[in-house]
């Protein structure tokens, strides 16, 4: 049987439900985030992106690039809250859902709730049905993978939908660059350039040794999706693999002192996500932005998973020295846990065992 997915993404979301919420913004440009030196752009609304305001841009760029650009405080709180009603419209259609992030989510649609036939139809009933329930506008992708629903949910933003039907994958991504395919970031894009590969035709173009040999286990992705092939079925209870958090620093750390005080908060802010879901990993990462923007990352795996607050510092820590001395005043710094494993698998409550 064909599948009929769907991949719904709400258009602007944060910044969406700024201007829902606050009349006097819409229609003019709405950066979510800190508008300080040290500030970064969260989300902004379309109004900013026709200035080339993009999340993740440092609020000084934004501000050069959009004078008349509109900061607001982030809530996500309201976010958070609005994404749940948003999931509800989606479990009145199927029990298959896999949320990925609060702004978006993959749908199978093959067998649905409202004995719909069409995936089309369906789509346009569950936009229609987020805009009545919440005020906000979202696109959608419809077609037989995750893959190219996903690719299919940008084409007509905002608002919008595409549908990609059985027979027409192959043919859709041949003439899109190579930068939007899931998977390929902006370095594996430049690798993929500098080999002359730009368009999911000249992907295609090469065999599977030939993207093994060049790329390692991901060789084999590049080639499947190159074709429009995706098997990956959507999963309602995805396991999340990691856990982080980072802050962008109010004053550039020059000194290993400085560098660590924040690192070991976001060390505490990780652990005490641990602790709440009862989890924990065995692979820790810390990341640095230099003033210059450049990110380096330094990871370790352990035999065990980390047994306590104080471990998660001790391995923090260690993997900071390593890049002492600084080449220069780092920005921004951050801590992530990943190969996690719940702590029911291991057979006791770690927790417990330190609280003893």
């Amino acid at each position: 049987m064909t599948r009929k997915i769907i991949h719904v993404d709400m258009d602007a979301f944060f910044a969406s439900v700024e201007q829902r919420d606050h009349p006097e913004l819409r229609g003019k440009p709405v950066a979510v985030g800190g508008s300080s030196a040290r500030g970064v752009v969260a989300a902004a609304s379309y109004e900013a992106r026709t200035f080339g305001v993009r999340s993740a841009m440092p609020s000084v760029t934004a501000r050069r690039r959009c004078p008349d650009l509109i900061f607001v405080k982030s809530r996500f709180d309201v976010y958070k809250s609005v994404s749940q009603q948003i999931r509800g419209v989606f479990l009145d259609y199927t029990e298959h859902v896999e949320p990925l992030s609060l702004d978006e989510a993959y749908l199978d649609v093959t067998e649905n709730r409202r004995g719909l036939d069409s995936a089309t139809a369906t789509a346009e009933e569950i936009r229609a049905r987020i805009f009545a329930d919440t005020g906000l506008t979202a696109s959608a992708g419809i077609s037989y993978n995750k893959f190219l629903a996903k690719l299919a949910s940008d084409q007509n933003k905002p608002n919008g939908q595409c549908v990609i039907p059985p027979g027409r994958g192959e043919a859709f991504v041949a003439a899109l660059p190579v930068e939007r395919f899931h998977g390929v970031g902006p370095r594996t894009a430049e690798k993929m350039n500098r080999l002359g590969i730009f368009t999911g035709a000249d992907l295609k173009a090469h065999d599977l040794a030939y993207l093994q040999a060049r790329f390692g286990k991901a060789g084999d992705w590049y080639h499947r999706i190159a074709r429009g092939q995706d098997d990956r079925p959507v999963r309602a209870n995805r396991v999340r693999k990691s856990s982080g958090s980072e802050t962008t620093l109010f004053d550039d750390a020059a000194t290993p002192a400085a560098v660590e005080e924040p690192l070991l908060r976001m060390a505490d802010d990780v652990w005490d996500w641990c602790e709440a879901k009862q989890t924990s990993g065995r692979t820790v990462t810390v990341k640095a932005k230099y003033r210059d923007f450049r990110i380096v990352t330094r990871s370790r795996t352990l035999t065990d998973p980390v047994a306590s607050r104080a471990e998660l510092h001790d391995a923090a820590l260690t993997l900071v020295a390593t890049l002492y001395p600084l080449e220069m005043p780092v920005r921004l710094v951050g801590v992530t846990l990943s190969s996690l494993t719940p702590i029911e698998a291991r057979g006791h409550s770690l927790f417990d065992l330190i609280e003893a």
